[in-house]
């Protein structure tokens, strides 16, 4: 009977797979919120998220990108990359211009290692397993000067950089492990230069420092600083729309209950609380491991797998909620900062560096890294309220 299912699965069109799922799924929270009021809390969700949740990220995006911007052209990038230059080969096994990717991707988004990967003379550096393994190290600091300004901007102030701290340590691992399993399948990349190879594409482009145009005015090149940054961060914003309104209504759904009076009305963030009920099963793994105390503060990691900014999208309705505390904001800090979004990107990436057969190595990596800047995280700021 299983050998039969199984092969009437594998002889089963893609498209009615997926069907099916869609068809189910929908039936499933139809079945408990009632259809017309299913649907009516998804849209009221997506527009709450858009008005409220989305156009404060981008808010925060646009800022962050103007200072970001305002950090390079004045040379603050080339201090940082200075300063963090020594820390590269100890704790990652990588060259020191590697911390030019830390900072960039830091104050922008993961693909921002991409760009320098695909730069000739910062591949110059690398030998082919450091090579690959930007990938694990770029994505750990992904949109992490984000994430710490939106949660400062919830009203915490010290957690936000427990959490970076643990997305620092959780960074090394992942890196490191990266490096482990490339070099276990593949011994002679610890030998080959990143720049040899068919499978490299790189650009006849040189990795330069910033050319301040002493030529303009001081006020001219803040203003041009300012409206380009602002203009990128705008960029990033509508970037993060589809993940936030798609994904955050959908875990919202799956994680939040019916009204006060126990009914569904059809308002947003009402839910079936499927997630919470699974989590609950394994409470005492989460609390030991990361010290939640509250059900619901699992769906964050899980929500950040696929987008740190669907996840950020949480945090409000959850503080509002009383879900969250000082621990889980550090927690989710570090964890939501080092995973950022890998699963939906570590393809891409590694695809584009011409290494796609690595993928699942380096999710795995990445995973493990993301765990222990959680466990980290959590520890820290146990000890914080010790002191």
């Amino acid at each position: 009977m299983k050998s039969h299912m199984r092969k009437w699965w594998k002889s089963t069109p893609s498209g009615l797979t997926c069907l099916i799922i869609v068809v189910a799924m929908f039936c499933y929270m139809g079945s408990i919120m009632g259809t017309s009021h299913m649907f009516n809390t998804i849209m009221n969700t997506a527009h709450d998220l858009l008005l409220n949740t989305v156009f404060y990220l981008m808010a925060i995006c646009v800022l962050t990108g103007a200072i970001g911007k305002i950090f390079v052209e004045f040379g603050v990038v080339d201090l940082l990359e200075k300063l963090l230059r020594p820390l590269m080969r100890p704790l990652f096994n990588l060259p020191g211009v590697a911390a030019l990717g830390a900072v960039m991707t830091f104050l922008s988004d993961n693909p921002a290692i991409i760009t320098l990967s695909r730069d000739a003379h910062f591949s110059s550096f690398f030998k082919k397993y450091q090579f690959i393994s930007l990938t694990n190290f770029g994505t750990a600091f992904g949109m992490g000067l984000i994430v710490i300004i939106f949660m400062i901007g919830q009203g915490f102030t010290i957690e936000p950089f427990i959490g970076l701290a643990g997305a620092f340590v959780g960074s090394i691992i992942s890196t490191r492990l990266m490096q482990y399993f490339i070099l276990k399948k593949y011994p002679h990349y610890a030998e080959e230069d990143a720049t040899t190879g068919p499978e490299e594409k790189q650009q006849d482009t040189l990795v330069k420092p910033v050319e301040h145009a002493q030529s303009k005015s001081l006020f001219v090149r803040i203003l041009n600083s300012l409206l380009d940054g602002g203009r990128s961060g705008v960029d990033i914003g509508v970037a993060i729309i589809p993940g936030v309104l798609i994904i955050s209504t959908f875990v919202m759904i799956l994680t939040f209950g019916p009204s006060t009076d126990g009914t569904y009305t059809g308002a947003a963030y009402e839910g079936t609380q499927t997630l919470p009920w699974l989590a609950s099963k394994l409470d005492f793994v989460f609390e030991a491991l990361f010290g939640f105390t509250d059900s619901h503060q699992v769906v964050f990691p899980i929500t950040a797998l696929g987008a740190v900014g669907a996840a950020l999208g949480l945090v409000p309705s959850f503080l509002q909620q009383g879900w969250l505390d000082g621990n889980a904001i550090a927690v989710c800090t570090a964890i939501g900062m080092c995973w950022s979004g890998f699963l939906s990107t570590h393809t891409a990436m590694l695809d584009s560096l011409g290494y796609r057969q690595l993928t699942s190595k380096a999710i795995i990596s990445h995973t493990i890294g993301g765990l222990c800047a959680a466990i980290f995280a959590h520890w820290c700021y146990v000890l914080y309220m010790l002191l």
